[in-house]
């Protein structure tokens, strides 16, 4: 199913002096690493030091790995193993590995492992664009990696189900292992509605839990909360669409099993496949917006404060005042408010 992006504490600070003292350099340097938080509880990244780029974004593809991985195998076990498994089987094998894939990669890189969300984030302001290419470069790798394992440790079962014939319909069919595809009863538009309506909740929820202005989930628990939001909506409201809610989940398997023998039926069928692509996206956009339209914009929002950036030594930015005669060789010290383009201000007091 979806992987979530979800707020993690950011830890900055910093000792500053009058604005007057702050050379260019220091400013430059604060507007890079000082990431204050914002409403909504949408900032999912951290500001930890760009030595680390690459690790934060190498993260998703485990945690996407293992996200899709106990999914999909609990697919593989509802449709080739008969009574060994079960639709309660498949939520719940989704949902927790939501759960072990924020646990994975969420102090990293914020967990992020679902393009509607990620772009959710882009779109309201609350991540760089830049970023979004290699985000989901890393989730459609991560899916793309599960759909591989799963294939590889079903692949006698596959076989053995559909007597060695891989079709995406009728009683035999197996690409639903890796890939929604819409039931009889649907017709193409109302899944479309499904999917936009579904990661719309998705979305709003998520925002709910990781919103500290709010009534946030306990420090700690975001992880299984999210696990179990995502069961939730599966046993709920996954019938008619198979509740893709998330273009990385759907997408990436999909093209494996093109590519593994399936062939093109697996885009042909019923033209369903690039409607949890586009779908999602839509309806987590559309879950903020009504989040922090009819939520948010009821709280009133204040700026971040740090009373004692000295409790904060492995991320502070130091700017070492000058002594003046006039002075009398104290420095003056006084707040100094941080405007970077796309974030509220953020105050801070030595």
């Amino acid at each position: 199913m979806c992987g979530e992006a979800t707020g993690l504490p950011i830890n900055s600070a910093m000792t500053v002096s009058s604005p007057d003292l702050i050379s260019a350099h220091g400013a430059l340097r604060l507007l890079l690493q000082v990431h204050p938080r914002v409403q909504g509880g949408l900032d999912t990244y951290s500001n930890k030091d760009a030595s680390h780029m690459a690790e934060r974004e190498c993260s998703r593809v485990p945690g996407g790995v293992h996200q899709h991985v106990f999914g999909l195998g609990a697919v593989a076990h509802m449709v080739l193993g008969g009574k060994m498994g079960s639709y309660l089987a498949v939520n719940l094998g989704f949902g927790f590995g939501v759960t072990i894939g924020v646990h994975m990669a969420g102090n990293i890189s914020g967990a992020h492992m679902n393009a509607a969300l990620t772009f959710t984030s882009c779109a309201l302001g609350r991540m760089s664009w830049k970023k979004f290419p290699v985000y989901v470069l890393g989730q459609f790798l991560g899916s793309f990696v599960a759909a591989a394992t799963i294939y590889g440790l079903f692949y006698n079962a596959i076989i053995d189900f559909s007597g060695g014939k891989l079709m995406t319909t009728g009683p035999t069919a197996t690409a639903n292992i890796f890939a929604t595809y819409l039931p009889d009863h649907m017709t193409l538009w109302r899944g479309f509605l499904d999917e936009v309506v579904v990661t719309g909740m998705l979305q709003l929820c998520l925002l709910a839990i990781a919103d500290k202005g709010n009534n946030p989930t306990l420090l700690g628990t975001q992880a299984i909360v999210t696990g179990i939001l995502v069961v939730i909506i599966g046993i709920s409201l996954g019938m008619n669409s198979g509740y893709a809610i998330n273009p990385s989940r759907d997408l990436p398997p999909r093209f494996f099993t093109f590519l593994a023998g399936w062939g093109s039926q697996v885009f042909r069928t019923k033209d369903w496949w690039w409607v949890p692509v586009v779908a999602p996206p839509l309806g987590a956009y559309c879950g903020a917006i009504i989040y922090l339209f009819f939520i948010g914009s009821n709280k009133r929002q204040e700026p971040q404060v740090l009373e004692n950036p000295l409790a904060f030594e492995d991320h502070k930015i130091s700017v070492l005042p000058k002594t003046t005669s006039h002075q009398h060789g104290v420095a003056s010290l006084t707040p100094v408010s941080v405007y970077p383009e796309d974030r509220p201000s953020a105050l801070y007091h030595p």
